[in-house]
């Protein structure tokens, strides 16, 4: 039985250090991980883990952002917030799934795109905006799973996905709780205030369709039963993929689109 929580306890428990991160997911369900570094236009961004992998034996494309756990990861890999070198990266290694025929599975759990003055010179914002384009085109099948927290521009650009699936206690929404307080309030100390208006739960963003599906947790969260939690997330991948993978490309396309196009409408009877 699930457990009742409060949005401002599920977004403590999304940004859990010891949550499983993507390198524990691609340990524990994939098999023959080939890493694949570098956008091959500026450089290599370690925030974003991609490459080649076999789940149950087929080939696949996995794309996840990470942060660290101890004080020199997450330095290593910028608390988590890619820069445009590693959503370029990401793009790079989806056309490659493209023009291979491979799934591609992304993971998600990201405070948002890193906004710096840098990133911003080297075009943050376009590169962003190209996945997003490009994935709604894409013809192979693709699975977008929230694991911890997603926030902003940065986790939507590797979420434009056919299924759009979040662990029980992930969170994902257009910024943190801190920013929400922060811009409606000018008072960041709202932030439990700002989780229950924004909406930002699992259980939330099913009922409003932005979700697919809800992967379930142990009681207390992932970071209690990893292994677990990992087993529900390989079970619902599986089923996903396969049902996608009986989609003709275009139809995959096509579908994808249109589910992106209709959130956010109301039913007709309530138009």
């Amino acid at each position: 039985m699930a457990e009742i929580m409060t949005a401002a306890q599920r977004v403590t428990i999304a940004r859990h250090s010891q949550r499983p991160n993507v390198q524990e997911i691609i340990s524990g369900l994939f098999t023959d991980f080939f890493i694949q570094r570098g956008d091959r236009f500026a450089g290599e961004d370690e925030s974003i883990l991609g490459g080649i992998a076999r789940f149950h034996g087929r080939p696949v494309t996995v794309i996840g952002t990470r942060k660290g756990r101890t004080l020199d990861e997450n330095l290593r890999y910028n608390f988590g917030m890619p820069s445009p070198e590693g959503y370029r990266k990401a793009l790079r290694l989806m056309r490659q799934a493209e023009k291979f025929h491979r799934p591609i599975l992304t993971f998600i759990d990201t405070p948002g795109a890193y906004p710096g003055m840098e990133a911003e010179e080297r075009g943050q914002g376009e590169a962003i905006a190209r996945n997003l384009m490009e994935m709604s085109r894409l013809t192979v099948p693709v699975v977008a799973t929230v694991t911890g927290e997603g926030n902003s521009g940065g986790a939507l650009a590797l979420g434009v996905a056919d299924r759009v699936l979040m662990l029980e206690n992930a969170v994902y929404s257009i910024l943190s709780p801190e920013g929400f307080a922060t811009i409606l309030w000018k008072d960041s100390s709202r932030r439990e205030e700002a989780c229950e208006l924004m909406q930002l739960t699992a259980p939330d963003l099913k009922r409003l369709g932005v979700i697919d599906e809800i992967v379930p947790e142990p009681a207390g969260g992932a970071h209690l039963a990893p292994e677990i939690a990992l087993r529900e997330l390989e079970k619902v991948l599986e089923r996903n993929l396969k049902a996608l993978s009986r989609q003709s490309g275009e139809a995959l396309a096509a579908g994808r689109y249109q589910k992106f196009r209709q959130m956010g409408t109301p039913p007709k009877e309530d138009q």
